[in-house]
């Protein structure tokens, strides 16, 4: 049997099982098992939870976005690189000094920019930045490069013989 030709007869099948008595109910689960291949619970969930034509509702999840990213980007960007890439809880705790002196250098922001990076919290930082880090990856912090040759270099004494 079909999957669309189970579905058709599996419709009918839910009609009378809607409005039948509890014999009547096992006759007709036992029917539907034997024809449509069924195991007897699958079929008792499907006929209880049996939706006909019902779309998922699709969700917005999250909260709605509050900041325009397009304009916060390039202030924060410039700040975040002068700064000396520091990570989002530093940069947002250096935004009020740094935020005057952003007017001074490179042009007056609007106001509802300025309170927008006033207010904006360090995981947002971290969203809006995301792509911009990508570019300015730091490789490490260290010049050293691991190796054996301080370690063949420098003796040991493991014996206080061979001093």
């Amino acid at each position: 049997m079909s999957p669309k030709s189970k579905q058709e007869y599996f419709e009918a099948l839910h009609k009378r099982y809607k409005e039948a008595s509890r014999q009547e109910k096992t006759i007709i689960i036992d029917e539907c098992c034997a024809v449509c291949g069924y195991h007897r619970k699958h079929a008792i969930r499907r006929f209880r939870g049996y939706k006909r034509f019902t779309k998922q509702k699709s969700r917005k999840r999250g909260k709605p976005v509050v900041y325009n990213k397009d304009v916060i980007i390039r202030p924060l960007k410039q700040i975040w690189l002068t700064a000396n890439l520091p990570c989002s809880k530093r940069l947002k705790a250096i935004l009020p000094v740094w935020l005057p002196k952003y007017n001074d250098h490179f042009g007056q922001l609007a106001e509802e920019v300025t309170r927008d990076l006033l207010a904006i919290s360090p995981a947002t930082i971290d969203r809006i930045l995301k792509p911009v880090r990508i570019q300015y990856q730091k490789r490490g912090k260290s010049t050293t490069k691991p190796g054996t040759l301080p370690r063949k270099q420098i003796p040991i004494n493991t014996n206080q013989r061979d001093e």
